[in-house]
């Protein structure tokens, strides 16, 4: 017989296939590990752009999030997509009811085609109230601007903005670097007490469609099986270049999919 670890993911389903839910439980089972979601949005979207949004319930988010975790049991959750106050609230609720621990949230704000898919003005409630109960937050460098409340530019200027969003309840936060210009790709990890960078060659491709919600749905996997944080977060950024390396061409005319169906490399 055999034990599976058990991860939950709390974000918008991607009618396109490529983020959000769908991209989550391809990560999982990648890992092997036992996908379980709670959908917080339904959007009508592909690799072009988003058409519409209709949100979940937040008293339907919190069910959802509540039985399965009362049940079946979470070793590790993902949060991405959040469209409002009301649902970031929902789920703090249901996070302090289930005591769920290692969340990872990776606070989705834009679409890659620059669509909103967070509410202008309530990332304040998502800094105050969810932020401070999760284990690790995945900012890119346009989200971390607009929690932090400064301009990146630089190395030094992510260091600042991961020192802000520390003061803000951040437990440990990995910035990634991926808007920064240069054919590197830098991303600093803070635990909490010490700071790693993890640099690799950026992959030329328009396949990228769905990489935030992949790398953290891939921490989030490798932390239900136990990992430590550095690991987790080598093995998901190992995860990610690899499937925009294996990445199928002939998905959409946007930015296409990453490829989910590769071995995990420990």
């Amino acid at each position: 017989m055999k034990n599976l670890c058990k991860a939950l993911t709390i974000a918008g389903s991607d009618s396109g296939g490529g983020a959000g839910i769908q991209a989550d439980l391809k990560t999982f089972q990648a890992f092997d590990v036992y996908g379980m979601s709670a959908i917080t949005a339904v959007t009508a979207q592909n690799t072009v752009g988003v058409r519409s949004v209709m949100d979940i319930s937040p008293k339907l988010i919190y069910d959802q999030i509540e039985m399965v975790s009362k049940d079946i049991g979470v070793d590790a959750c993902k949060i991405g997509m959040l469209s409002n106050a009301e649902i970031i609230n929902a789920v703090c609720k249901a996070l302090k009811a289930t005591s769920l621990k290692r969340v990872v949230l990776d606070p989705v704000m834009v679409a890659k085609s620059g669509d909103f898919l967070l509410k202008k003005g309530d990332e304040k409630h998502l800094v105050k109230n969810l932020l401070p109960l999760c284990y690790l937050i995945t900012p890119n460098i346009p989200e971390a601007e607009l929690i932090a409340g400064i301009s990146i530019q630089t190395n030094e200027d992510m260091m600042q903005a991961i020192f802000k969003m520390r003061d803000m309840g951040a437990k440990n936060i990995l910035l990634k670097g991926g808007h920064m210009p240069g054919n590197n790709l830098t991303d600093i990890l803070f635990d909490g007490e010490n700071f790693h960078r993890f640099s690799s060659q950026r992959v030329d491709s328009k396949n990228t469609h769905g990489t935030g919600c992949t790398l953290s749905a891939a921490i989030a996997a490798s932390l239900a099986k136990g990992e430590n944080l550095y690991h987790a977060v080598k093995l998901g950024r190992n995860f990610v270049l690899s499937a925009i390396k294996e990445a199928p061409v002939n998905i959409g005319k946007g930015h296409g999919p990453m490829y989910h169906n590769i071995k995990v490399s420990y």
